[in-house]
């Protein structure tokens, strides 16, 4: 299911509304996530907000299993994200044999987000800056391709989630 079927308040419905450049973050949770090659990596099942600095944090991306039996979750950081709003989901430019070996979580036993150590970790294996959580970039463009680049967030009024 889509962001757009997720609109509770039919935000998304004209180009007059808030998104792609703000969105509820409620319409992005069960977004679908894929990778460049378009292998289905999951999905969004929570948003994490960094309380200290108004930013979003990471996404937690559910992975494998099946019917949620087995599945692991992974802190993906935000701005590793792209927005596809073509095809409405996101990409995340990571080989799927390789995010198999990401540092994760099972659902009964989440991390302590908050420590840097923990932090250093994710963000070293997504290769992004854990001082620049919430920069992310959004496409327009269809195919799973994505531009990087856009900084901000949408809770610090920047751009569009990633």
């Amino acid at each position: 299911m889509s962001y757009m079927e997720r609109d509770k308040y039919g935000m998304y419905k004209n180009s007059a509304g808030p998104g792609p450049a703000l969105m509820g973050a409620d319409t992005l949770i069960g977004d679908n996530v894929v990778n460049s090659q378009e292998d289905d990596l999951g999905e969004i099942k929570e948003i994490m907000l960094d309380m200290r600095n108004g930013q979003v944090a990471y996404a937690v991306l559910a992975f494998g299993g099946m019917l949620g039996l087995g599945e692991k979750l992974f802190a993906v950081p935000w701005q590793a994200l792209h927005l596809d709003t073509v095809n409405k989901r996101f990409v995340l430019n990571v080989e799927k044999e390789r995010l198999k070996n990401a540092p994760g979580f099972d659902p009964d036993a989440w991390p302590d987000m908050s420590d840097i150590g923990w932090a250093n970790q994710v963000h070293g294996f997504y290769g992004t800056d854990a001082g620049g959580m919430g920069a992310g970039s959004q496409s327009g463009m269809g195919g799973g391709a994505a531009a990087g680049g856009m900084g901000g967030s949408a809770m610090s009024g920047g751009t569009a989630p990633s």
